[in-house]
């Protein structure tokens, strides 16, 4: 209680924390200052990509720390030459920028798209398309990005030049046929609806994540995805993917926009690329490899070595085999949850979940870290994104432990 009083006095009020003091933590499992014992099914919001002090990240990181901790990006060095070559050979894209958040990488992918609209359109084309729901993060900009209202409050006025649509639904679920039909009917109204707002602003680009995670881990429909794609070639803009959340490994592909096919032109990630250190990456591909020249865009921190042998560790590893193992605990995940007493719902991809629950989210989450297991939430979902690396028996006594709270 003595440093939860200590937060209180001098930490800005910014959080409201669960009562829980973590001191040390071991893979999927972490203690607190009495001794009790936690299963972490949040990983720090999807950071620890591999739990709590892996062996293997931790060694990179200590090597690193024995040559060079920071050099500044006046110089060269090898870990972020390396992390950058890596991310482009896995991802087909041609070059990076690097930072510290999510919010930077998707602050870079703003600038990049402004200026390579403005240098082929002219300078009053400059408006970027989000969803409704998004979240793209806290900086004045990334706010203005996020299609959710109640962010927005007492910040304004809000940076100009974004603008959020909606998503339609498809109709006639149930219906195979009618299914179909209305799939098309709603990819038909997300492009009349983003026709609609290209008709009254010069548009530069549309952002998506593939997974609104933020916005209660809901997965776009496929249709959604097509309407973009054919809306961004129709128009000649760019497409950028925020993948802060979703990448790394966390939906069962490296990236999530790779489930369905996408070729971005700009893709930001974060959170789990680092594997608990904070880095952000924005790639870019063939369109904007060549947008940002020497003073156009920088970052003290961006690229720091320590860092980027983290990244490098956590990338290494995740190849086709260890993605796989992602999607087998995932279809265990929905296996023992979808029609479950006390769950409404549940969606997401890969270690990406989200559950509706008959009682509130955050009731649900408090009764399972009295019983030692740590959720998350989102928007009125529990949300779970543990290492994509936890032992089945931890996982399997952490859905247990779920079911049960929500079962009473």
């Amino acid at each position: 209680m003595d440093l939860i009083n200590k937060d209180k006095e001098f930490i800005a009020n910014t959080y409201n924390r669960f009562p829980v003091v973590m001191i040390e933590g071991k893979g999927s499992l972490v203690w607190d200052e009495t001794g009790k014992k936690y299963i972490d099914m949040g990983t720090g919001i999807g950071v620890n990509s591999f739990g709590f002090s892996d062996d293997e990240w931790k060694a990179a990181v200590i090597e690193q720390l024995g040559k060079l901790q920071h050099a500044s990006n006046l110089y060269y060095t090898e870990p972020c030459i390396s992390l950058a070559e890596r991310l482009c050979e896995k991802t087909g894209m041609k070059k990076v920028f690097f930072s510290n958040s999510g919010a930077e990488a998707n602050e870079c992918a703003i600038k990049v798209a402004r200026k390579w609209a403005e240098d082929k359109y002219g300078e009053d084309t400059y408006t970027i398309i989000t969803l409704t729901n998004s979240f793209h993060g806290r900086t004045l900009a990334t706010l203005a990005a996020t299609g959710q209202e109640v962010f927005h409050e007492k910040f304004t006025p809000m940076p100009e030049g974004f603008i959020s649509v909606p998503i339609p639904a498809a109709q006639g679920i149930g219906d195979v046929s009618a299914e179909a039909q209305g799939a098309d009917g709603a990819a038909e109204e997300m492009l009349a609806t983003l026709r609609s707002a290209a008709e009254q602003n010069k548009i530069a680009a549309v952002m998506i994540e593939c997974v609104q995670g933020e916005g209660g881990v809901i997965p776009l429909p496929e249709e959604t995805v097509k309407a973009i794609t054919n809306f961004v070639r129709e128009k000649d803009i760019l497409l950028i993917v925020d993948e802060v959340q979703t990448g790394n490994g966390r939906t069962g592909k490296l990236y999530s926009y790779m489930h369905f096919g996408l070729a971005p032109d700009i893709v930001s990630t974060a959170k789990g690329l680092g594997g608990g250190l904070p880095i952000g990456a924005t790639l870019l591909g063939e369109r904007t490899k060549d947008v940002l020249q020497a003073g156009d865009h920088g970052s003290t921190f961006g690229g720091n070595p320590l860092a980027c042998a983290g990244a490098l560790s956590v990338l290494k590893r995740l190849d086709e085999a260890f993605l796989s193992r992602v999607e087998e605990k995932s279809q265990y995940i929905f296996k023992e949850l979808e029609g479950t007493k006390g769950i409404k719902s549940v969606s997401g991809k890969g270690l990406m979940i989200g559950v509706e629950t008959e009682k509130p989210a955050a009731e649900v989450v408090k009764e399972c870290i009295e019983r030692g297991v740590i959720f998350l939430t989102a928007k009125t979902k529990v949300r779970m994104l543990p290492a994509l690396n936890i032992p089945m028996e931890e996982l399997k006594q952490a859905i247990q432990i779920l079911k049960e709270v929500c079962a009473n």
